[in-house]
């Protein structure tokens, strides 16, 4: 009995702490390794293509078009972490538009909007291979959600805007909307 309380003598708290961290570890290691819990690896249920839109408002514009084409690529960052080349799958633009009354009617009438003649509405929508969770899917360790802000640069132009819908595609190519639903941007 004389040698155990020794022992205890000469350890010193720190090493009582080193030893159960050990241990901790060893538990946690048997654990994961048993399939008892679940690693990030394991919440992946498949890899698959996604197509999403980024709204960009109030692009200011005075060159002939706009230097965003549908059939290049645009290299993002997303939440200002840069990831990678992009293909450019279609981009819809508009000018700004103003709601004017109708004098004859009750009616309310569309018209661009004379003041800001140099703004436009730009929707990119852009294709990429992502990793589908429970979460939603996953590109470059970002989850891509509506609402995420994501910023397109290419050569010439540097924008930024939010996601505004989200498709993934199934192998057939068909579009199955899991998040959103798609509306014609006009």
């Amino acid at each position: 009995m004389q040698k155990i309380s020794d022992i205890f003598k000469r350890i010193k708290m720190v090493d009582f702490i080193i030893i159960a961290g050990v241990i901790l570890a060893l538990i946690v290691g048997f654990i994961t390794f048993a399939n008892f819990r679940q690693t990030a690896d394991k919440q992946i249920e498949a890899t698959s293509k996604i197509r999403f839109q980024v709204f960009i408002r109030s692009v200011t514009l005075t060159a002939e078009k706009l230097p965003i084409e549908k059939g290049k690529k645009t290299f993002i960052s997303i939440r200002n972490v840069p990831y990678s080349d992009l293909d450019i799958v279609d981009v819809q633009s508009d000018r700004k538009k103003i709601v004017l009354p109708s004098f004859n009617s009750k009616n309310l009438i569309v018209v661009e909007d004379a003041s800001q003649a140099n703004l436009y509405d730009v929707v990119v929508t852009l294709e990429d291979t992502a990793k589908i969770t429970k979460d939603g899917a996953v590109v470059g360790g970002n989850k891509i959600k509506m609402g995420l802000p994501i910023t397109l640069e290419g050569e010439n132009y540097k924008f930024t805007g939010t996601v505004s819908n989200l498709q993934i595609l199934p192998d057939s190519h068909e579009v199955i909307s899991n998040q959103s639903t798609t509306y014609d941007v006009q």
